[in-house]
């Protein structure tokens, strides 16, 4: 990706260097959107995207996001290191593609926060641990990464490459998409109503929906910027393969238990990228109609 010298957000929140850790209740309660454990074992139930504990709901396809509660970011200087910079690069671009795409339909995109941070932050959900992974926390609506999640993903799950490390921000956006548009009021109400087993269902289907739109993002970020080079889009698809539920409990446990899964197969997870990535339109990512078959 050239991403060097391309727009950073103004909405990042460095915590790095203190303020965000502390005590408080580990997240859970169906609030908090994991995108996977830093621990292997950990990795093969919470990898790249959702804690089962968190919410869920049916999708409309593509409808205009609605009002949620804002939150005040508070954003100091920038940060300058190169990874903060990169993050900080890809969530402006988000911003730019979905404020176009939802600009383009007259109706407002308000973008979530990011939160750098190191070993644990205090979050609208709970205490975030680094061991989680990044994740998005819908009631404040951040996205929170501790960078070092990074060096998991190309080291121990064999997915390099800065495209992979973008994937990730957008997957997180996407989950800020789903709690816009309502996907996550209704997952809440859900999860009293059915079963763990029907749940994980559900959850696959979750996952899968904002693989997709890390896709579309993809899709109208190259057509804005053209920044992606070759193989950008390989890294971003051995990405989705090396975490799906399938690939993550075979390297922990060396069995493949389907039930269980809640992030969706290798397959599903580069199929629905896919679609995204090829037809640029949120409506082809409704997971809950159409998928995860």
């Amino acid at each position: 990706m050239k991403w060097e010298d391309q727009r950073q957000s103004d909405n990042v929140e460095d915590q790095r260097d203190g303020g965000g850790g502390g005590g408080g209740r580990g997240i859970g309660g169906g609030r908090g959107l994991s995108l996977g454990g830093i621990v292997i074992a950990l990795l093969a139930s919470w990898a790249f995207g959702i804690n089962p504990m968190t919410v869920l709901g049916l999708m409309g396809g593509g409808g205009a996001p609605e009002p949620a509660p804002a939150t005040q970011s508070h954003p100091g200087a920038k940060p300058q290191d190169a990874g903060a910079r990169f993050v900080s690069t890809v969530l402006a671009d988000t911003e730019d593609v979905w404020g176009a795409y939802f600009g383009a339909q007259q109706q407002k995109y308000p973008p979530p926060a990011l939160v750098l941070f190191r070993g644990r932050s205090n979050t609208g959900c709970g205490l975030g641990e680094a061991a989680m992974g990044p994740f998005y926390c819908p009631a404040d609506r951040k996205v929170y990464i501790d960078l070092a999640f990074y060096d998991t993903l190309r080291d121990r799950l064999g997915a390099p490459g800065d495209f992979a490390q973008a994937y990730v921000i957008a997957h997180e956006v996407g989950h800020h998409l789903q709690n816009l548009q309502g996907t996550t009021a209704k997952m809440d109400a859900a999860r009293q109503r059915v079963s763990e087993r029907d749940y994980n269902a559900l959850s696959v289907r979750l996952e899968l929906q904002a693989d997709c739109y890390a896709g579309v993002w993809a899709f109208h970020s190259q057509q804005g910027k053209g920044w992606l080079e070759k193989g950008d889009i390989e890294e971003g698809l051995n990405a989705a393969a090396q975490i799906g539920d399938d690939t993550l409990q075979r390297k922990s446990q060396g069995t493949v238990v389907p039930e269980s899964f809640t992030h969706g197969s290798s397959e599903q997870r580069t199929r629905w990228f896919k679609r995204g990535l090829e037809s640029g339109d949120l409506k082809a990512c409704d997971t809950f109609k159409n998928g995860p078959v």
